[in-house]
């Protein structure tokens, strides 16, 4: 039997740990690995147009899976482009393993061609980054950033040189066991009594949550039936928390809407279920907080706790709901249900007015239109910027839809690279690229990787020639928009052109029939919607507090759209509101 080499060695690892993919571009010091890949059925290359994107996809696929997924760029320039999509992968504590290869091991330190040094550069972004100098080393090292990027939910990032990845494998290496799954944390019987005494003791208890409550969709339920209590959410915890809830009271932060605000500033205790939601401004700072999260460094880093809780969201509630009193005085949560269904009926006559006539198109529309055609099993990415708003408002979740984005970093250009790892997962499910003009066309080579895949992502672009979300930030700040504005050409004309479905959306009438057929369409597909760069209007008045305070104006003021199909459980849930 042949003797292995360290690259082959390395591919062979990553196949125990699970990986099925490896996203990258090829290159002189990466050529090893490539090779030993290609020469392996149980590891398939993509090959991306930029490293970036790489990322990104090896980002969603984590997301999506919760299992290790794995990148690749080649030294210098080449891992370099990784780090935008490591960074966003890391901050949404996706697991996620990145080969940096490395220029030739004697020319380390000697500021050679393409030298970086990518066990430093990538440090801030990965919970392990190391530098493979020997091939004795390289086992025990990858299998330990692979421990880290799972064990923890995020990055791990190793360095390793091309001659090294060429050198003969060792004879006798140390392989044990993989960590492939992360283990349920459970809090100390003091903590959950505590907790419990503290919710026994309040009147209105609010519960807000966030990305942290996947899995646990029914034991937040169950306990805001016990206590009577509101449920609010952040934009991660929409597609976990909305569905099936008769609490829900919408989202707060700067694209919320309805009741949510009001009810974690008027009720005697607020309680966070798994999220690390980064505006303060938006918290109280006159009630009781507990936090409840799986990674201990969240704890009390946005708001002063009564009481930190170590643990899993599922876990915790299904050991403290047994222990709390039931309240029957539900008053509280009535009057926040009837607070959000008025603050939504007060926004939807914004969208609905000539909605379906307006042009250049109300973008509203559009994701509204989009939420109904999409299948109920879709995987929607969503650029950073406007995209958010529409995928906030107008997305209705249903505990099988999934939406992915850049929520936690907030980068441009994710949801094209983002679709295309959620599409290797599952060529048969659909997978929604909701793309803003900007964002598509930072990173709009890799539609060619859709093409050469012949991977049937379908993306509709929201296109107000123009970067929508900065010009408001501009407004809000006093400022006139500068620097702002896109020169676009036909996207639906670039899209046949490279080999794809295009088609141009200029007037509503035409909206649904194109994006059906769009849909339908086996391959990759774009839909370029030319959508009103107007569609967000300012209050007649902006006071010095809301200029200064950009959370704030946005979150309660500025952003006045619609809010889709929220509005019809919102009034479905206040017909089960009993009447005296």
């Amino acid at each position: 039997m042949a003797k292995q080499n360290v690259a082959e060695q390395f591919v062979d690892i990553l196949v125990r740990a699970g990986v099925q993919r490896l996203y990258g571009v090829v290159g002189d010091s990466l050529n090893p690995v490539v090779d030993a890949v290609r020469r392996t059925r149980a590891l398939e290359w993509v090959h991306v147009r930029h490293e970036e994107t790489a990322a990104f996809a090896a980002g969603a696929e984590a997301q999506l899976t919760g299992r290790l997924a794995a990148c690749a760029g080649s030294c210098g320039p080449g891992n370099l482009h990784l780090i935008n999509g490591l960074f966003d992968a890391h901050r949404s504590m996706a697991p996620v393993l990145a080969l940096a290869s490395h220029i030739p091991s004697s020319e380390i330190g000697t500021s050679y061609f393409q030298e970086t040094h990518p066990d430093r550069l990538f440090a801030e972004c990965s919970h392990y980054s190391e530098l493979i100098s020997s091939a004795a080393q390289m086992p025990r090292v990858l299998q330990t950033a692979i421990q880290h990027a799972v064990g923890r939910g995020g990055v791990a990032v190793i360095t390793l040189p091309g001659d090294i990845a060429a050198h003969p494998a060792p004879q006798r290496s140390i392989e044990h066991a993989l960590v492939t799954r992360r283990p349920t944390v459970r809090p100390s019987d003091a903590e959950i009594d505590a907790l419990a005494r503290l919710v026994d003791g309040a009147r209105r208890v609010t519960l807000f949550c966030g990305s942290g409550t996947a899995g646990a969709h029914d034991e937040v339920m169950a306990f805001a039936e016990r206590v009577k209590s509101p449920v609010g959410h952040a934009l991660r915890g929409k597609e976990w928390i909305q569905f099936d809830n008769r609490f829900d009271v919408g989202m707060s932060g700067l694209l919320g809407y309805g009741a949510a605000y009001e009810a974690m500033h008027e009720c005697d205790l607020l309680v966070l279920l798994g999220t690390d939601f980064p505006y303060n401004a938006f918290l109280p700072d006159d009630v009781a907080i507990v936090q409840v999260d799986v990674r201990p460094e969240n704890l009390g880093r946005r708001s002063k706790l009564d009481l930190a809780v170590w643990g899993d969201v599922g876990e915790t509630l299904r050991c403290l709901t047994p222990k709390v009193r039931e309240k029957t005085d539900r008053r509280f949560l009535d009057k926040m249900l009837k607070k959000h269904a008025d603050a939504l009926e007060g926004v939807v006559k914004a969208y609905t007015r000539k909605v379906d006539r307006h042009v250049p198109i109300h973008p509203e529309y559009v994701a509204s239109v989009l939420d109904e055609e999409a299948d109920d099993d879709a995987v929607f990415t969503v650029d950073t910027g406007m995209c958010n708003v529409w995928a906030a408002r107008y997305l209705t979740p249903n505990g099988r839809r999934r939406v992915i984005g850049s929520f936690s970093h907030g980068s441009m250009a994710n949801a094209l690279p983002q679709a295309i790892g959620a599409q290797f997962l599952d060529r048969r499910r659909q997978v929604v690229s909701m793309s803003g003009d900007g964002g598509f066309s930072m990173l709009m080579g890799d539609f060619l990787t859709l093409v050469q895949y012949d991977l049937p992502v379908k993306i509709v672009l929201f296109n107000n020639s123009s970067l929508g979300m900065v010009e408001l930030e501009m407004m809000v700040e006093g400022l006139p928009a500068y620097g702002t504005t896109n020169r676009n050409p036909d996207f639906a004309a670039v899209a046949r052109a490279a080999g794809a479905y295009g088609v141009r959306v200029e007037k509503p009438k035409e909206l649904r029939s194109a994006l059906r057929d769009a849909f339908k369409h086996k391959g990759p597909a774009l839909v370029d919607v030319v959508t009103d760069p107007h569609a967000l209007s300012l209050p007649p008045k902006i006071t010095g507090e809301q200029i200064g305070g950009f959370a704030l104006s946005v979150g309660k003021v500025v952003l006045d759209g619609g809010v889709g199909k929220m509005v019809q459980m919102a009034r479905s849930n206040l017909r089960n509101v009993p009447r005296p």
